[in-house]
């Protein structure tokens, strides 16, 4: 296990998607709606539900916004949505993984490829770049949790692969379908987590500059601006200068 960190490029993703409160709810909405039509309606018995349901908490989401979601799983009138995947290149040859929830295929796939070709880059077929990345779990906890070596020790002992430490706070990383287990060990040793999720890791990072960043980003803000997309992962990697000059435009 490695601690080191790439937090500052993933807090910049987080940070971007933060502003936009109200969308963000209605992205977590749709993922409790699924996640609760993909099994059973009550969180203690379907796990990706009750994931679904605690990142809705943390991210203060009112309760009755989650059970609105949840009954919209079940009865005749529930709304149903199909997972989509999407992978192409940014700007600088960056790879993009894009998860979709859409109740319109054709749109979706329009509305995607119009934004990668507007912005600097290209959708491709599916599969075309999920090799470069693996599906694992993702858990966090704000800095103020613990020095790096407790965090260390609280992940090796819940069975976790690997830790990022930084002044920013903490990731863990775990095997995807050992995240239910190693997330319920972790709140035991260190308390709730500030968010549990499977997500795309890149295996490699690719540099950009502060010029095909600037257009990347824009890429990446008008994915995560449109009400099909739920998350967007890319391989891309900038440099503490590079990221400075784009935060002062």
């Amino acid at each position: 296990m490695a601690g080191h960190s790439k937090f500052k490029n993933i807090m910049h993703r987080k940070g971007r998607q933060d502003k936009a409160r109200s969308k963000q709810f209605s992205k977590l909405s749709k993922e409790i709606t699924v996640a609760a039509k993909s099994g059973m309606p009550d969180p203690d018995m379907n796990p990706r539900l009750r994931l679904a349901v605690n990142n809705a908490k943390s991210q203060s989401m009112p309760k009755d916004n989650i059970e609105r979601a949840i009954k919209k799983a079940t009865g005749g009138d529930a709304e149903t949505y199909d997972e989509i995947r999407y992978e192409g290149y940014g700007p600088g040859g960056v790879a993009i993984i894009v998860e979709a929830l859409t109740d319109n295929r054709n749109r979706s796939a329009a509305n995607v490829r119009a934004i990668f070709s507007k912005n600097g880059g290209a959708l491709g077929e599916t599969g075309s770049v999920g090799f470069m990345f693996d599906r694992v779990g993702e858990i966090t906890y704000p800095a103020e949790i613990g020095d790096a070596d407790k965090v260390m020790d609280a992940a090796i002992e819940a069975g976790a692969d690997d830790v990022e430490s930084s002044e920013d706070g903490h990731i863990i990383y775990c095997v995807f379908e050992d995240l239910n287990d190693v997330s319920s060990a972790l709140e035991a040793s260190l308390g709730e987590p500030k968010s549990v999720n499977p997500i795309w890791k890149p295996q490699n990072l690719t540099p950009v500059d502060a010029e095909k960043g600037a257009t990347l980003f824009k890429l990446m803000d008008a994915l995560e601006d449109d009400d099909d997309v739920q998350n967007v992962y890319v391989n891309y990697d900038m440099s503490d200068e590079d990221m400075a000059k784009l935060s002062e435009e």
